[in-house]
Protein backbone atom coordinates (compact mmCIF):
# COMPACT_ATOMS: atom_id res chain seq x y z
CA UNK A 1 0.00 0.00 0.00
CA UNK A 2 2.68 2.60 0.93
CA UNK A 3 4.77 1.59 -2.32
CA UNK A 4 1.27 2.86 -4.32
CA UNK A 5 0.79 5.86 -2.34
CA UNK A 6 4.34 6.78 -3.15
CA UNK A 7 4.27 5.86 -6.83
CA UNK A 8 4.58 8.80 -9.23
CA UNK A 9 2.14 9.94 -12.43
CA UNK A 10 5.47 8.52 -14.59
CA UNK A 11 5.93 5.73 -13.19
CA UNK A 12 2.05 4.31 -14.98
CA UNK A 13 2.88 3.85 -18.54
CA UNK A 14 -1.05 4.60 -19.10
CA UNK A 15 -0.65 8.39 -17.82
CA UNK A 16 2.71 8.91 -19.32
CA UNK A 17 2.15 7.92 -22.78
CA UNK A 18 -1.35 9.87 -22.51
CA UNK A 19 1.20 13.22 -21.46
CA UNK A 20 2.93 12.38 -24.87
CA UNK A 21 -0.19 12.09 -26.87
CA UNK A 22 -0.99 15.40 -25.84
CA UNK A 23 2.00 17.18 -25.93
CA UNK A 24 2.82 15.26 -29.25
CA UNK A 25 -0.86 16.11 -30.81
CA UNK A 26 -0.02 20.14 -30.30
CA UNK A 27 3.47 19.13 -32.42
CA UNK A 28 0.96 17.64 -35.05
CA UNK A 29 -0.75 20.44 -35.47
CA UNK A 30 2.36 22.96 -35.45
CA UNK A 31 3.71 20.92 -38.63
CA UNK A 32 1.20 21.20 -40.22
CA UNK A 33 0.66 24.87 -40.01
CA UNK A 34 4.77 24.82 -41.19
CA UNK A 35 4.45 22.97 -44.56
CA UNK A 36 0.66 24.46 -45.16
CA UNK A 37 1.55 26.62 -47.87
CA UNK A 38 4.68 24.18 -49.29
CA UNK A 39 2.80 22.22 -51.77
CA UNK A 40 0.91 25.66 -53.51
CA UNK A 41 4.09 27.33 -54.21
CA UNK A 42 2.68 27.19 -57.91
CA UNK A 43 0.05 28.92 -56.59
CA UNK A 44 1.19 31.40 -54.76
CA UNK A 45 3.18 32.69 -57.88
CA UNK A 46 -0.24 32.69 -60.14
CA UNK A 47 -2.64 33.97 -57.43
CA UNK A 48 -0.40 36.47 -55.26
CA UNK A 49 2.41 36.86 -57.61
CA UNK A 50 5.35 35.27 -55.21
CA UNK A 51 7.92 34.79 -57.57
CA UNK A 52 10.86 31.83 -56.13
CA UNK A 53 13.04 34.66 -54.54
CA UNK A 54 9.81 35.91 -52.83
CA UNK A 55 8.48 32.44 -51.74
CA UNK A 56 12.01 31.55 -50.56
CA UNK A 57 12.61 34.62 -48.51
CA UNK A 58 9.23 34.02 -46.75
CA UNK A 59 10.03 30.50 -46.24
CA UNK A 60 12.72 31.56 -44.15
CA UNK A 61 10.99 34.12 -42.07
CA UNK A 62 9.56 30.91 -39.49
CA UNK A 63 13.35 31.53 -38.30
CA UNK A 64 14.11 35.13 -38.64
CA UNK A 65 13.21 36.33 -34.94
CA UNK A 66 14.84 32.82 -33.76
CA UNK A 67 18.08 33.48 -35.31
CA UNK A 68 18.41 37.87 -35.29
CA UNK A 69 16.61 38.19 -32.00
CA UNK A 70 18.25 35.51 -30.52
CA UNK A 71 14.42 34.23 -29.21
CA UNK A 72 15.47 30.66 -29.12
CA UNK A 73 17.75 31.22 -26.75
CA UNK A 74 15.43 33.29 -24.17
CA UNK A 75 13.33 30.84 -25.18
CA UNK A 76 15.84 28.09 -23.10
CA UNK A 77 15.98 30.27 -20.34
CA UNK A 78 12.47 30.42 -20.09
CA UNK A 79 12.05 27.05 -20.23
CA UNK A 80 14.99 26.10 -17.51
CA UNK A 81 13.40 29.23 -15.15
CA UNK A 82 9.72 29.02 -16.03
CA UNK A 83 9.40 25.15 -16.50
CA UNK A 84 7.78 23.08 -18.80
CA UNK A 85 3.89 23.95 -18.37
CA UNK A 86 4.20 27.65 -18.64
CA UNK A 87 6.52 27.44 -21.64
CA UNK A 88 4.27 24.98 -23.23
CA UNK A 89 1.34 27.03 -22.96
CA UNK A 90 3.04 30.41 -24.15
CA UNK A 91 4.57 28.60 -26.82
CA UNK A 92 1.12 27.51 -28.02
CA UNK A 93 -0.49 31.03 -27.33
CA UNK A 94 2.51 32.12 -30.03
CA UNK A 95 1.94 29.93 -32.64
CA UNK A 96 -1.68 30.99 -32.60
CA UNK A 97 -1.04 34.65 -33.08
CA UNK A 98 1.49 34.28 -35.60
CA UNK A 99 -0.47 31.65 -37.13
CA UNK A 100 -3.67 34.48 -37.50
CA UNK A 101 -1.77 36.83 -38.81
CA UNK A 102 -0.14 35.08 -41.54
CA UNK A 103 -3.74 34.21 -42.15
CA UNK A 104 -5.26 37.51 -42.52
CA UNK A 105 -1.90 37.94 -44.77
CA UNK A 106 -2.90 35.92 -47.86
CA UNK A 107 -7.03 36.97 -47.21
CA UNK A 108 -8.76 39.22 -49.34
CA UNK A 109 -9.25 41.26 -46.43
CA UNK A 110 -5.58 42.51 -47.01
CA UNK A 111 -5.34 43.89 -50.18
CA UNK A 112 -5.00 47.66 -51.94
CA UNK A 113 -6.85 50.06 -49.88
CA UNK A 114 -6.33 48.45 -46.35
CA UNK A 115 -4.13 51.05 -44.94
CA UNK A 116 -1.58 48.91 -43.34
CA UNK A 117 -1.05 46.95 -46.82
CA UNK A 118 -1.32 50.59 -48.39
CA UNK A 119 2.16 51.37 -45.87
CA UNK A 120 3.93 47.93 -46.38
CA UNK A 121 3.58 48.42 -49.99
CA UNK A 122 5.48 51.97 -50.13
CA UNK A 123 8.79 50.30 -49.39
CA UNK A 124 10.69 47.38 -50.78
CA UNK A 125 8.29 46.71 -53.71
CA UNK A 126 9.48 44.03 -55.07
CA UNK A 127 8.46 42.03 -52.04
CA UNK A 128 4.53 42.13 -52.26
CA UNK A 129 2.54 43.75 -48.89
CA UNK A 130 1.16 40.36 -48.93
CA UNK A 131 4.46 38.47 -48.33
CA UNK A 132 5.68 40.85 -45.98
CA UNK A 133 2.91 40.49 -43.35
CA UNK A 134 2.98 36.54 -43.78
CA UNK A 135 6.56 36.88 -43.33
CA UNK A 136 6.32 38.99 -39.89
CA UNK A 137 2.90 36.25 -38.91
CA UNK A 138 5.35 33.56 -39.86
CA UNK A 139 8.42 34.47 -37.88
CA UNK A 140 5.69 34.98 -34.92
CA UNK A 141 5.07 31.53 -35.26
CA UNK A 142 8.37 30.25 -35.87
CA UNK A 143 9.36 31.64 -32.38
CA UNK A 144 6.62 29.72 -31.01
CA UNK A 145 7.01 26.18 -32.57
CA UNK A 146 11.06 26.02 -31.68
CA UNK A 147 9.75 27.14 -27.95
CA UNK A 148 7.34 24.02 -28.28
CA UNK A 149 9.68 21.86 -29.87
CA UNK A 150 12.81 22.29 -26.75
CA UNK A 151 9.87 22.18 -24.42
CA UNK A 152 8.27 19.12 -25.73
CA UNK A 153 11.86 17.49 -25.78
CA UNK A 154 12.51 18.39 -21.98
CA UNK A 155 8.68 17.34 -21.42
CA UNK A 156 9.52 13.78 -22.76
CA UNK A 157 13.06 13.69 -20.52
CA UNK A 158 10.80 14.54 -17.30
CA UNK A 159 8.42 12.06 -18.25
CA UNK A 160 10.74 8.99 -19.54
CA UNK A 161 13.64 9.42 -17.96
CA UNK A 162 14.82 5.58 -16.78
CA UNK A 163 12.37 4.45 -18.77
CA UNK A 164 11.65 4.31 -22.69
CA UNK A 165 13.28 7.84 -23.65
CA UNK A 166 14.43 7.27 -26.80
CA UNK A 167 11.34 5.25 -28.36
CA UNK A 168 9.28 8.08 -26.65
CA UNK A 169 11.09 11.02 -28.69
CA UNK A 170 10.80 9.07 -31.67
CA UNK A 171 7.17 8.67 -31.03
CA UNK A 172 6.56 12.48 -30.98
CA UNK A 173 8.84 13.14 -33.96
CA UNK A 174 6.73 10.07 -35.87
CA UNK A 175 3.36 11.94 -34.72
CA UNK A 176 4.62 15.41 -35.81
CA UNK A 177 5.86 13.92 -39.47
CA UNK A 178 2.31 12.67 -39.73
CA UNK A 179 1.45 16.01 -39.63
CA UNK A 180 3.60 16.23 -42.66
CA UNK A 181 2.13 13.65 -44.54
CA UNK A 182 -1.52 14.93 -43.37
CA UNK A 183 -0.38 18.65 -44.82
CA UNK A 184 1.04 17.34 -47.99
CA UNK A 185 -2.78 15.77 -49.23
CA UNK A 186 -4.78 17.85 -47.20
CA UNK A 187 -3.52 21.23 -48.55
CA UNK A 188 -3.95 20.85 -51.87
CA UNK A 189 -7.51 19.57 -52.07
CA UNK A 190 -8.44 22.11 -49.86
CA UNK A 191 -6.81 24.51 -51.86
CA UNK A 192 -8.60 23.30 -55.38
CA UNK A 193 -11.76 22.44 -53.61
CA UNK A 194 -14.36 24.91 -55.79
CA UNK A 195 -12.61 27.96 -57.07
CA UNK A 196 -8.68 27.72 -56.08
CA UNK A 197 -8.12 29.19 -53.12
CA UNK A 198 -4.82 29.44 -51.15
CA UNK A 199 -6.59 30.74 -47.96
CA UNK A 200 -9.19 27.77 -47.61
CA UNK A 201 -6.17 25.55 -46.29
CA UNK A 202 -4.65 28.20 -43.88
CA UNK A 203 -7.65 28.38 -42.46
CA UNK A 204 -8.35 25.38 -41.37
CA UNK A 205 -4.97 24.74 -40.16
CA UNK A 206 -5.14 27.60 -37.82
CA UNK A 207 -7.91 26.56 -36.28
CA UNK A 208 -6.01 23.00 -35.20
CA UNK A 209 -3.70 25.18 -33.68
CA UNK A 210 -6.32 26.34 -31.42
CA UNK A 211 -6.58 22.50 -30.50
CA UNK A 212 -2.90 22.50 -30.04
CA UNK A 213 -3.13 25.25 -27.20
CA UNK A 214 -5.56 23.31 -25.51
CA UNK A 215 -3.59 20.19 -25.32
CA UNK A 216 -0.84 21.98 -23.73
CA UNK A 217 -3.45 23.32 -21.48
CA UNK A 218 -4.82 19.74 -20.70
CA UNK A 219 -0.69 18.69 -20.60
CA UNK A 220 -0.04 21.53 -17.95
CA UNK A 221 -2.44 19.94 -15.14
CA UNK A 222 -0.66 16.61 -15.59
CA UNK A 223 2.66 18.29 -15.09
CA UNK A 224 1.94 20.60 -12.40
CA UNK A 225 0.60 16.88 -10.10
CA UNK A 226 3.83 15.17 -11.23
CA UNK A 227 6.20 18.36 -10.16
CA UNK A 228 4.17 18.00 -6.79
CA UNK A 229 5.25 14.70 -6.11
CA UNK A 230 8.74 15.16 -7.54
CA UNK A 231 8.94 17.98 -4.83
CA UNK A 232 7.43 16.11 -2.21
CA UNK A 233 9.79 12.71 -2.80
CA UNK A 234 13.44 14.67 -3.74
CA UNK A 235 15.87 13.30 -1.34
CA UNK A 236 19.22 14.97 -0.28
CA UNK A 237 20.55 18.29 -1.39
CA UNK A 238 18.12 20.00 -4.24
CA UNK A 239 19.88 19.90 -7.76
CA UNK A 240 22.19 23.29 -8.46
CA UNK A 241 19.44 25.80 -10.37
CA UNK A 242 20.19 26.74 -13.93
CA UNK A 243 22.56 30.46 -14.17
CA UNK A 244 22.74 31.66 -17.67
CA UNK A 245 26.32 31.85 -17.24
CA UNK A 246 25.85 28.17 -17.96
CA UNK A 247 25.08 28.72 -21.47
CA UNK A 248 28.52 29.46 -21.59
CA UNK A 249 29.50 25.70 -21.03
CA UNK A 250 27.50 24.67 -23.98
CA UNK A 251 29.57 27.42 -26.48
CA UNK A 252 32.68 25.86 -25.10
CA UNK A 253 32.28 22.50 -25.37
CA UNK A 254 34.03 20.95 -29.00
CA UNK A 255 31.17 17.48 -28.87
CA UNK A 256 28.27 19.89 -28.24
CA UNK A 257 29.46 22.32 -30.80
CA UNK A 258 29.90 18.96 -33.27
CA UNK A 259 26.21 17.37 -32.47
CA UNK A 260 24.90 21.27 -32.92
CA UNK A 261 27.02 21.76 -36.22
CA UNK A 262 26.10 18.54 -37.61
CA UNK A 263 22.18 18.97 -36.76
CA UNK A 264 22.15 22.66 -38.53
CA UNK A 265 23.90 20.66 -41.92
CA UNK A 266 21.42 18.37 -41.73
CA UNK A 267 18.08 19.81 -41.17
CA UNK A 268 19.23 22.57 -43.46
CA UNK A 269 18.89 19.95 -46.08
CA UNK A 270 15.50 18.62 -45.32
CA UNK A 271 12.79 21.53 -43.85
CA UNK A 272 14.39 24.23 -46.64
CA UNK A 273 14.01 20.98 -49.09
CA UNK A 274 10.18 20.59 -48.03
CA UNK A 275 9.70 24.14 -48.78
CA UNK A 276 10.63 23.42 -52.50
CA UNK A 277 9.83 19.73 -52.77
CA UNK A 278 6.22 19.57 -54.26
CA UNK A 279 7.39 22.42 -57.15
CA UNK A 280 10.91 20.15 -57.77
CA UNK A 281 9.12 17.11 -58.37
CA UNK A 282 6.72 19.20 -60.62
CA UNK A 283 9.18 20.25 -63.47
CA UNK A 284 11.13 17.30 -62.93
CA UNK A 285 8.72 14.75 -63.69
CA UNK A 286 5.91 17.12 -64.95
CA UNK A 287 3.60 16.64 -63.03
CA UNK A 288 0.39 18.56 -60.88
CA UNK A 289 0.77 20.09 -58.27
CA UNK A 290 -1.81 17.70 -56.82
CA UNK A 291 0.14 14.86 -57.82
CA UNK A 292 3.79 16.18 -57.12
CA UNK A 293 2.46 16.98 -53.07
CA UNK A 294 0.75 13.55 -52.79
CA UNK A 295 3.99 12.31 -53.98
CA UNK A 296 6.16 13.80 -51.47
CA UNK A 297 3.55 13.06 -48.67
CA UNK A 298 5.53 9.66 -48.64
CA UNK A 299 8.63 11.35 -47.62
CA UNK A 300 7.25 11.35 -43.48
CA UNK A 301 5.94 8.00 -43.53
CA UNK A 302 9.40 6.33 -43.78
CA UNK A 303 10.35 8.52 -40.45
CA UNK A 304 6.81 8.23 -38.78
CA UNK A 305 7.14 4.08 -39.09
CA UNK A 306 10.95 3.85 -38.14
CA UNK A 307 11.86 6.38 -36.06
CA UNK A 308 9.92 4.77 -33.35
CA UNK A 309 11.57 0.99 -33.83
CA UNK A 310 15.18 3.36 -33.74
CA UNK A 311 14.10 4.58 -30.82
CA UNK A 312 13.39 1.10 -29.17
CA UNK A 313 17.02 0.00 -30.70
CA UNK A 314 18.62 3.02 -29.17
CA UNK A 315 16.90 2.52 -25.20
CA UNK A 316 17.92 -1.21 -25.99
CA UNK A 317 20.74 -1.57 -28.03
CA UNK A 318 22.51 1.87 -28.63
CA UNK A 319 24.48 3.07 -31.46
CA UNK A 320 23.45 6.47 -31.68
CA UNK A 321 26.75 8.01 -33.34
CA UNK A 322 26.61 5.23 -35.90
CA UNK A 323 23.10 6.13 -37.20
CA UNK A 324 23.61 10.10 -37.37
CA UNK A 325 26.52 9.08 -39.86
CA UNK A 326 24.09 6.55 -42.27
CA UNK A 327 21.41 8.83 -41.79
CA UNK A 328 23.54 11.52 -43.02
CA UNK A 329 25.11 9.38 -46.01
CA UNK A 330 21.77 8.31 -47.45
CA UNK A 331 20.36 11.81 -47.38
CA UNK A 332 23.25 12.94 -49.92
CA UNK A 333 22.67 10.14 -51.87
CA UNK A 334 18.58 11.18 -52.00
CA UNK A 335 19.67 14.78 -53.30
CA UNK A 336 22.03 13.80 -55.24
CA UNK A 337 19.34 11.56 -57.42
CA UNK A 338 16.95 14.57 -57.39
CA UNK A 339 20.07 16.75 -58.97
CA UNK A 340 21.58 14.01 -61.22
CA UNK A 341 19.52 11.36 -62.36
CA UNK A 342 17.79 12.03 -65.69
CA UNK A 343 14.28 11.98 -64.12
CA UNK A 344 11.34 12.43 -66.67
CA UNK A 345 7.56 12.02 -66.17
CA UNK A 346 7.87 8.06 -67.29
CA UNK A 347 6.94 5.44 -65.00
CA UNK A 348 10.93 4.34 -64.24
CA UNK A 349 11.53 8.07 -63.66
CA UNK A 350 8.39 7.89 -61.18
CA UNK A 351 9.73 4.67 -59.30
CA UNK A 352 13.38 6.50 -58.66
CA UNK A 353 11.98 9.42 -57.38
CA UNK A 354 9.60 7.33 -55.26
CA UNK A 355 12.31 5.37 -54.32
CA UNK A 356 14.53 8.51 -53.06
CA UNK A 357 11.61 9.80 -51.64
CA UNK A 358 11.22 6.95 -49.14
CA UNK A 359 14.95 6.59 -48.55
CA UNK A 360 15.17 10.35 -47.67
CA UNK A 361 12.39 9.29 -45.11
CA UNK A 362 14.50 6.64 -43.75
CA UNK A 363 17.29 8.86 -43.55
CA UNK A 364 15.24 11.58 -41.27
CA UNK A 365 14.04 8.78 -38.88
CA UNK A 366 18.10 7.82 -38.32
CA UNK A 367 19.32 11.06 -37.19
CA UNK A 368 16.21 12.55 -35.37
CA UNK A 369 16.07 9.35 -33.36
CA UNK A 370 19.15 9.16 -32.58
CA UNK A 371 20.30 12.97 -32.47
CA UNK A 372 17.76 14.25 -29.73
CA UNK A 373 18.25 11.53 -26.88
CA UNK A 374 22.00 11.59 -26.83
CA UNK A 375 21.99 15.60 -25.92
CA UNK A 376 21.11 14.48 -22.55
CA UNK A 377 24.19 11.91 -22.07
CA UNK A 378 26.25 15.38 -22.99
CA UNK A 379 24.81 18.17 -20.79
CA UNK A 380 23.62 18.34 -16.93
CA UNK A 381 19.59 18.07 -16.51
CA UNK A 382 19.29 21.84 -14.83
CA UNK A 383 20.58 23.50 -18.60
CA UNK A 384 19.26 20.96 -20.54
CA UNK A 385 16.38 23.01 -22.19
CA UNK A 386 18.77 25.77 -22.40
CA UNK A 387 21.15 23.00 -24.54
CA UNK A 388 18.56 21.98 -26.73
CA UNK A 389 17.47 25.70 -27.68
CA UNK A 390 20.96 26.34 -28.07
CA UNK A 391 20.94 23.53 -30.56
CA UNK A 392 17.74 24.99 -32.45
CA UNK A 393 18.87 28.69 -32.56
CA UNK A 394 22.30 26.89 -34.24
CA UNK A 395 19.68 24.84 -36.62
CA UNK A 396 17.94 27.76 -37.00
CA UNK A 397 20.50 29.96 -38.98
CA UNK A 398 20.47 27.09 -41.33
CA UNK A 399 16.93 27.18 -41.92
CA UNK A 400 16.84 30.88 -42.23
CA UNK A 401 19.64 30.96 -44.78
CA UNK A 402 18.96 28.00 -46.77
CA UNK A 403 15.23 28.91 -48.16
CA UNK A 404 16.72 32.24 -49.20
CA UNK A 405 19.99 30.89 -50.74
CA UNK A 406 17.67 28.14 -52.63
CA UNK A 407 15.39 30.71 -54.17
CA UNK A 408 18.52 33.13 -55.72
CA UNK A 409 19.80 30.08 -56.83
CA UNK A 410 16.48 28.84 -58.47
CA UNK A 411 16.66 32.61 -60.24
CA UNK A 412 20.26 32.64 -60.90
CA UNK A 413 20.04 29.03 -62.68
CA UNK A 414 17.05 29.78 -64.61
CA UNK A 415 16.82 33.44 -65.60
CA UNK A 416 13.83 34.24 -67.50
CA UNK A 417 11.38 32.00 -66.16
CA UNK A 418 7.83 33.67 -65.60
CA UNK A 419 5.47 33.48 -62.82
CA UNK A 420 4.63 29.12 -62.58
CA UNK A 421 7.25 28.54 -65.32
CA UNK A 422 9.68 25.65 -65.34
CA UNK A 423 12.70 25.73 -63.36
CA UNK A 424 15.62 23.51 -63.53
CA UNK A 425 16.62 22.76 -60.10
CA UNK A 426 20.13 20.45 -60.32
CA UNK A 427 22.06 23.24 -57.97
CA UNK A 428 19.70 23.71 -55.70
CA UNK A 429 19.59 19.82 -54.94
CA UNK A 430 23.65 20.01 -55.20
CA UNK A 431 23.54 22.45 -52.55
CA UNK A 432 21.37 20.24 -50.37
CA UNK A 433 23.57 17.62 -51.28
CA UNK A 434 26.78 18.90 -50.08
CA UNK A 435 25.38 19.81 -46.78
CA UNK A 436 25.00 16.06 -46.49
CA UNK A 437 28.62 15.10 -47.27
CA UNK A 438 29.67 17.56 -44.57
CA UNK A 439 26.96 16.23 -42.08
CA UNK A 440 28.51 12.56 -42.86
CA UNK A 441 31.75 14.15 -41.98
CA UNK A 442 31.13 15.66 -38.34
CA UNK A 443 28.89 12.15 -37.84
CA UNK A 444 32.68 10.48 -37.93
CA UNK A 445 34.21 12.94 -36.08
CA UNK A 446 31.64 12.66 -33.54
CA UNK A 447 31.76 8.97 -33.26
CA UNK A 448 35.79 9.81 -33.20
CA UNK A 449 35.22 11.82 -30.14
CA UNK A 450 32.46 9.57 -28.17
CA UNK A 451 35.29 6.51 -28.39
CA UNK A 452 37.94 8.76 -27.07
CA UNK A 453 35.78 10.90 -23.91
CA UNK A 454 33.19 7.93 -23.71
CA UNK A 455 29.91 10.01 -23.53
CA UNK A 456 28.15 7.27 -24.37
CA UNK A 457 26.77 8.05 -27.21
CA UNK A 458 27.18 4.53 -28.80
CA UNK A 459 25.53 2.83 -25.42
CA UNK A 460 22.12 1.81 -25.14
CA UNK A 461 19.78 4.32 -22.87
CA UNK A 462 18.16 1.73 -20.89
CA UNK A 463 20.72 0.37 -18.36
CA UNK A 464 20.25 -3.29 -17.38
Amino acid sequence: MKEQIQKKLNDSPVLRWTALVLVASSMFFAYMFVDVLSPLQTMLETQRGWNADTYGTFASSEYFLNVFVFFLIFAGIILDKMGVRFTAILSGAVMVLGGGIKLYAISPMFAEGNALYDLLNSFWTSFPATAKLASAGFAIFGCGVEMAGITVSKAIVKWFTGKEMALAMGLEMAIARLGVFAVFRLSPFLADLGTPDVVRPVAVVCGLLCIGLLSFIVYSFMDRKLDKQLGEEANGEPEEPFKVSDLGILFTSKTFLIVAALCVLYYSAIFPFQKFATSMLENRLDMATADASALFSWFPIGAMVLTPLLGWYLDNKGKGATMLILGALLMSVCHLIFALYPLDGSASGFAVAYAAIIVLGISFSLVPAALWPSVPKLVENRYLGSAYSVIFWIQNIGLWAFPIIIGKALIWANPGVEAGGQYDYKVPMLIFASLGVLAFVLGIWLKAENKKKGYGLEDANIKK
